[in-house]
């Protein structure tokens, strides 16, 4: 496994120190700090996997900040009130941590993330579990497109794995031993996407300090990843398009276009005709892009993928300690629809590898959300572990933010920018919350 680099920005000495003290239960990892004002050249410098700020207002406020900071950022404060909560969500914090509460959960989602840090190149991958027929033809069609730098669409609901079956296209393509690169479209903000997509040139923009390459130059050989492509501006759409046609990028403050070679794959969780309809999809570039559409079919349908995908999962995920399920666990696990998918197999997976007592999931370790998160005071069931006090003070803080979330999106009748301008988050923060949310299996109103 990769050593994650972890960039913490503006720590104090005493939140420097909390974190230290919760890596040593991290392996394979590598802590660096910078100051806010140090952000872009040393995200250049470092390339950190993992983002963690100490003051999340005033670091995603700085100038181009926002776009370099990817989506898994968490805060870290030793505040443990609902107003600090409340802070870092409106800046756009994905996670928030409160210390000493919260360490054994922040180092939970930390150990989660460095086992997301990808293989070295040339480091052969692990094989894609394909048990189902649905899966099994994919598979086949994937063979054959492979070697192909046509274009690739993958639709599906969120959580099925759009992603690992485009890594899963580029490691069988002639682009292998080739840079893959992946950018969430709904994840930069809009003023900053074309940026980070073609790049930009020094002084392009306030706060361009230095040139980049962008996403495109940076795939140059390889594989592109647009994901969520259906939440990209329309404007840029129309740049997008060209780019895919002419084959070159024209970064910001260039005087010309420079030429690039990449392949690009797309995903959406939307249905791509209703995005089309709605207005949120180019018809020009959907028919560009739709060269070969690939869908992934949702768990639900794929019951013959269940078992191995919760073997492997608890596998990794408890370092070889798990080896197998009980039947009432395998049962437990059937009697689920997985709205969340494999994502929420995952994240269940490594919630019950740390409430297992012995080398098997029992039932009794196979805790969905829905058993115990969202329980009202003393009916709350909780996993068996949780006797530290702290991590139960840091339980009942992710609970407070739920609360506050799910809360205000009632009272606001399910509308999605209401709920957002009460919270004083933007839109965008909201719908990632509400997705993480929803992947958990956890009901969310329908707008």
């Amino acid at each position: 496994m990769s050593r994650a680099t972890l960039l913490l920005v503006d720590p104090s000495p005493a939140v420097r120190h909390q974190l230290v003290s919760v890596l040593a239960a991290v392996p394979k990892t590598h802590l660096e700090t910078c100051t806010r004002e140090r952000i872009a050249a040393e995200s250049e410098r470092l390339r950190p996997r993992i983002w963690l700020l100490a003051d999340p207002v005033r670091a995603l406020a700085a100038d181009g900040a926002a776009a370099m900071v990817p989506e898994r950022t968490a805060s870290l404060s030793l505040d443990a009130s609902q107003d600090a909560l409340l802070a870092a969500l409106r800046a756009g914090a994905a996670q928030h941590f409160a210390l000493p509460a919260q360490a054994q959960a922040l180092a939970q989602w930390l150990r989660a993330l460095v086992k997301s840090v990808p293989a070295p190149e040339g480091q052969a991958n692990p094989p894609l579990i394909a048990e189902s027929p649905a899966m099994q033809r994919l598979l086949q069609l994937i063979e054959r497109i492979a070697g192909s730098t046509a274009t690739v669409f993958l639709t599906g609901e969120s959580g099925v794995g759009k992603e690992v079956l485009a890594r899963e296209i580029h490691r069988r393509s002639p682009r292998r031993a080739r840079p893959f690169e992946a950018i969430n479209c709904a994840a930069v903000p809009e003023n900053m996407l074309e940026a980070v997509l073609f790049g930009h040139e020094r002084g392009a923009f306030t706060g361009a300090s230095e040139a980049r390459p962008g996403k495109f130059r940076a795939a140059d050989g390889g594989t592109l990843l647009l994901d969520e492509i259906t939440e990209m501006p329309l404007p840029l759409q129309a740049k997008l398009l060209r780019v895919l046609q002419e084959r070159e990028v024209e970064p910001l403050g260039a005087r010309r276009p420079k030429s690039v070679d990449v392949r690009v794959l797309a995903t959406s969780n939307r249905c791509p005709q209703s995005a089309l309809a709605e207005g949120l999809l180019r018809e020009d570039l959907f028919y560009r892009l739709n060269v070969f559409p690939l869908h992934l079919p949702p768990l639900r349908e794929r019951a013959e993928d269940l078992l191995p995908l919760a073997q492997s999962f608890a596998q990794e995920l408890s370092c070889g300690r798990i080896t197998g399920l009980t039947a009432d666990a395998v049962e437990r696990l059937q009697a689920h629809d997985w709205p969340g998918n494999v994502r929420e197999l995952r994240n269940l997976m490594e919630r019950s590898c740390v409430l297992a007592q012995g080398g098997e999931l029992d039932a009794a370790d196979v805790m969905f959300d829905a058993d115990w998160l969202f329980a009202d005071g003393d009916q709350a069931q909780r996993p068996t572990v949780v006797e530290n006090p702290s991590l139960h003070l840091g339980s009942q803080l992710q609970q407070q933010e739920i609360r506050v979330i799910l809360d205000t999106l009632a009272a606001a009748g399910g509308d999605r920018k209401q709920t957002a301008t009460r919270l004083g988050i933007s839109p965008r923060t909201l719908r990632y919350k509400l997705a993480r949310l929803r992947d958990e299996g956890v009901a969310i109103p329908a707008p």
